[in-house]
């Protein structure tokens, strides 16, 4: 996706080096339509440059600060020297990661969305969480709720959630669950904590997968797990609870599922 607008002052922006000339270097920016800016000589590097080419070559990306924007003369005065290397680092991930966002909103909604259709869904993920990548993100942790906020429909909180949760992978997802065991047979106690190891995975856990069983207080026990990502992590707590609920059954005893704790009164 690229912009219509224009960049701000003091952004860094990715272009592509298109033109290289003794005064200095003129570059596509990648982010926004139709926009081109001027890299004089003396924003190329520190210190005296004696050739532009020793420090840049066409069909180079590179990350560049905006030091001023002239709408009225279509300029945009860019610098390189004044990006740093971690700047730069963040930028080009930051640029990757919407690259990707892009080709997710094709997987979602199809190929031949209208360009109308795409800046509209777009315009709505940006405006809640910053970009598109983060509204991707965002939507694989929380599902529908990261959306709640947004004007988007119902298919298409389905179509972004669905697309995510299959795509987007992040360092690690917490999730949390209950579950209620209840064992009034013999077995009592023992039926128990049959139940919890059964919860615990007996071998059955993914190796990608941390997950923990503690008490809360009778008869209700918390679920947590942490995985690379929602998906994943959402599967293995249903699964658990799921293990724990029929080795509790097996003993004669009852179990119930659900996300929420319980309060008191409940």
């Amino acid at each position: 996706m690229k912009y219509s607008g224009w960049p701000d002052p003091g952004e860094l922006v990715v272009g592509k080096i298109d033109e290289i000339e003794d005064f200095g270097v003129f570059v596509d920016l990648e982010e926004y339509e139709d926009k081109r800016g001027l890299i004089h000589i003396s924003e190329v590097a520190s210190g005296w440059i004696k050739n532009v080419r020793d420090h840049v070559r066409e069909g180079q990306i590179a990350v560049c600060k905006v030091l001023d924007v002239d709408k009225g003369s279509q300029q945009i005065d860019l610098s390189l020297k004044d990006v740093n290397d971690h700047q730069r680092s963040d930028k080009i991930q930051e640029w990757k990661n919407e690259q990707k966002a892009d080709n997710w909103m094709e997987l979602a909604f199809g190929e031949e969305i209208a360009d109308e259709d795409y800046t509209a869904i777009a315009n709505e993920l940006i405006a809640i969480h910053g970009g598109l990548y983060e509204g991707f993100k965002q939507a694989a942790i929380h599902g529908e709720e990261a959306l709640e906020d947004t004007d988007l429909d119902d298919d298409e909180v389905d179509a972004i959630v669905e697309t995510a949760r299959e795509n987007v992978s992040v360092p690690y997802v917490n999730v949390t669950g209950y579950v209620d065991l209840e064992n009034p047979s013999p077995s009592g106690v023992d039926g128990i904590r049959e139940a919890l190891e059964a919860a615990e995975g007996n071998g059955e856990v993914p190796e990608e997968v941390d997950l923990e069983v503690s008490y809360v207080g009778a008869p209700e026990y918390r679920i947590e797990v942490q995985a690379p990502n929602y998906k994943t992590a959402e599967s293995a707590l249903e699964a658990s609870a799921d293990r724990a609920i029929a080795a509790i059954a097996g003993h004669g005893g009852s179990g119930e599922y659900h996300r929420e704790r319980r309060t008191d009164d409940e």
